[in-house]
């Protein structure tokens, strides 16, 4: 949905026979094509957590992966013409299979969790090394590379050959890094946390929704993604799943922008 305010969107993923046939009905009114989400019998993955008092820490209670633990995504790539592969929060075996479809993505941008660092981590430094932009958030990067300092975390992983490495640090707001540069982004402030649940996809959403609109892919718009990506996540966590986006308009997020861009004059 955060990627859809920019581009055409390609969803690729599996639900089971209790998704409610709306929220597909939703997607088609957000220019985001369905032509790559299954529908299988089952139930659809789901995930259930608590959160801290002051939302830096959450405690998982369940993981059902239902229909998704079987899912094999097919893609036809012939019908896309050098897309923006964003590789979501699913198993490094799944994104590996993704990469091997799609023979001519013009931007590869991934994303992970602490659950597959535990479990799938030389399969995950697999993947990495064919990324160009790695999205993650401090306590994760710390886990992947054993390294408190999230700088030298960052330029451990750049050494494997990614571009840019984004590391989000919640309330604290962001870390660009690339091998000559360091950028922070600060959060937006003074707004009421609700459900985080989400915040990182979309940030991840309007991060490649943004880069999609540039010819140039470089510090710049590098930057600016991340601004965009930023206001769009602060919306997101302040109402209960996508209540807070999936009416946004992309004067509000502008707006948002604006206001991230005067905190930064004060680092």
């Amino acid at each position: 949905l955060a990627a859809s305010l920019f581009s055409k969107v390609h969803l690729v993923g599996v639900v089971g026979t209790d998704f409610n046939q709306e929220h597909v009905e939703m997607f088609h009114s957000k220019n985001v094509s369905t032509e790559y989400l299954q529908h299988q019998k089952g139930n659809t993955f789901k995930w259930g957590g608590v959160y801290s008092d002051d939302f830096k820490s959450r405690e998982t209670l369940f993981t059902d992966l239902g229909v998704f633990e079987k899912f094999n995504p097919i893609i036809d790539a012939s019908k896309l013409e050098c897309p923006i592969l964003f590789l979501a929060n699913i198993q490094p075996s799944l994104q590996m299979n993704i990469i091997n479809q799609i023979s001519n993505p013009s931007l590869i941008v991934l994303d992970t969790m602490n659950l597959w660092i535990d479990n799938n981590y030389d399969e995950l430094i697999e993947v990495i090394k064919k990324s160009d932009i790695l999205l993650i958030n401090d306590e994760e990067i710390t886990q992947l590379t054993d390294e408190i300092d999230l700088e030298l975390a960052g330029f451990k992983l750049l050494d494997l050959g990614l571009r840019y490495i984004i590391i989000k640090k919640g309330a604290k707001g962001s870390l660009i890094l690339s091998k000559d540069h360091k950028i922070i982004i600060p959060a937006v402030s003074d707004i009421d946390v609700y459900d985080p649940t989400g915040a990182g996809d979309s940030f991840a959403g309007g991060f490649i929704g943004y880069l999609s609109c540039n010819i140039k892919w470089n510090l710049e718009s590098i930057t600016a993604a991340t601004l965009y990506g930023t206001a769009i996540a602060s919306y997101t966590v302040s109402s209960f799943g996508i209540d807070g986006i999936k009416n946004l308009r992309l004067d509000n997020i502008k707006k948002r922008v604006k206001l991230i861009k005067d905190l930064m004059k004060d680092f």
